[in-house]
């Protein structure tokens, strides 16, 4: 097994007043070229944005994206006519393909919000754009991992994207034990610590650690107080 452990403190972090942005791999001026993607996984940014603010309309392409909203709410608008609101426990996906325009924004007039945007690459380029989004139950990952986003259209209980990925979600209680078996021996997990703190295959992380995991095919999860997690299973070629 390979591991590699990324410490919240050694993320990197720009503060622009409006937005204050911690980057777990290389983007916009932060670079560093021993973070750049992991495998397939591309981007994980932990970003908080103050009342009434947010990114201006802009473009992407081939690209696989992920926004998971942890406090508050954020406004999404694109060019495809899709509008709408995501709260926390709600996921959105959008698969950007041959190109994309859309806007960020936190509505509140009052509250910031904080969300993880994750960029995946894709395992197929140029294909239509398509938006999804679902909101998730809390209860159904309770002292358990809940599957949000894979690469089959399963409508009625995951989001998908075009590529072979798997993201899961897990509120586990201190002192719960899960195991996580890999969907493919080949891909490697990376494992993000949204809050408390866990060992993970002996590897101790705290809040907004992150741990890369490669040449295995089980990770075993030990909550050692209160914890919420995120799993990002990803092919690594």
């Amino acid at each position: 097994m390979k591991t590699i452990i990324h410490r919240n403190a050694t993320r990197g972090h720009e503060d622009h007043g409006w937005l204050d942005t911690h980057h777990t791999f290389s983007f916009a001026n932060y670079h560093n070229p021993e973070r750049v993607h992991f495998g397939a996984l591309r981007v994980l940014n932990d970003d908080i944005v103050s009342p009434a603010m947010g990114f201006g309309a802009h473009p992407h392409d081939n690209m696989e994206i992920i926004s998971i909203p942890l406090v508050g709410d954020l406004e999404h608008k694109d060019s495809t006519g899709n509008g709408s609101i995501i709260r926390r426990n709600d996921v959105q996906i959008m698969s950007a393909g041959t190109g994309i325009f859309h806007s960020e924004r936190n509505p509140s007039a009052d509250q910031e919000v904080n969300f993880l945007q994750i960029w995946i690459f894709p395992k197929l380029k140029d294909i239509a754009p398509r938006y999804g989004q679902r909101t998730y139950s809390p209860e159904d990952r309770k002292n358990k991992l809940q599957l949000v986003v894979a690469p089959e259209d399963k409508s009625e209980e995951t989001l998908y994207i075009n590529q072979d990925a798997w993201l899961s979600l897990g509120s586990l209680d201190a002192g719960k034990e899960l195991n996580y078996s890999l969907h493919r021996q080949t891909n490697g997990v990376y494992a993000f610590l949204i809050a408390g703190e866990t060992s993970i295959n002996g590897e101790t992380l705290h809040s907004r650690d992150g741990a890369a995991f490669s040449e295995t095919d089980e990770l075993t999860i030990q909550a050692v107080e209160d914890a919420e997690i995120l799993l990002i299973e990803v092919p690594l070629k």
